[in-house]
């Protein structure tokens, strides 16, 4: 039988100590996440759409009104062309600009995936297809001939990400919102 030493306790005393530190690691760790930074999460997303929707805004309003060319589903369809192409180049300047500064997030979330919506209809969406394989080919960045949806689809879920969760601790909305409570405090302690 094998004596083990106060030496040999110790080392063992320390492997446990040391992998049970290294187990914690991950749940301590994502409880610093929660409690510090989930809130900013909705900043990388209202960054990103603001940067895509912003420079499709700056294309339209320095280009050529192409909006007469295409069929749009209803009740968009019951616009002339000029007007449709004037409101989304608005939308594509106005909505950047709240969605970097976290203003009416869930407002131009909503405006930007009714966008969207009718983009993918018009544009993006496959002009003829026959079943689910031909329609997942559309499923792409480039355009070879069964529509382009891929892009506008991850814009819609990041839009939905927004719309549901808001804009997140690093955003006018917060300090507004921040604001609103404290005049609700100040006005019940009198």
């Amino acid at each position: 039988m094998k004596d083990y030493s106060l030496a040999d306790d110790c080392a063992i005393c320390t492997v446990s100590s040391t992998i049970n530190r290294a187990c914690a690691c991950p749940g301590k760790l994502s409880r610093w996440f929660d409690s510090n930074a989930q809130s900013l999460a909705p900043l990388f997303p209202r960054l990103l759409l603001a940067y895509e929707f912003g420079e499709a805004g700056l294309e339209k309003l320095n280009g050529d009104n192409w909006f007469a060319d295409l069929s749009f589903p209803f009740p968009v369809s019951l616009l002339p062309a000029d007007v449709s192409w004037t409101l989304a180049t608005g939308l594509e300047i106005i909505a950047p600009v709240a969605l970097v500064l976290g203003l009416a997030t869930r407002f131009f979330s909503l405006a930007l995936m009714l966008l969207t919506v009718v983009a993918i209809a018009a544009v993006h969406w496959p002009a003829e297809w026959h079943g689910l394989a031909e329609l997942w080919k559309g499923y792409a960045i480039t355009d070879q001939g069964y529509g382009n949806y891929k892009l506008p689809l991850m814009y819609l879920l990041m839009l939905s990400s927004l719309l549901l969760s808001g804009s997140g601790r690093l955003s006018v909305d917060f300090w507004l919102k921040s604001l609103s409570i404290a005049d609700k405090t100040i006005h019940n302690q009198r």
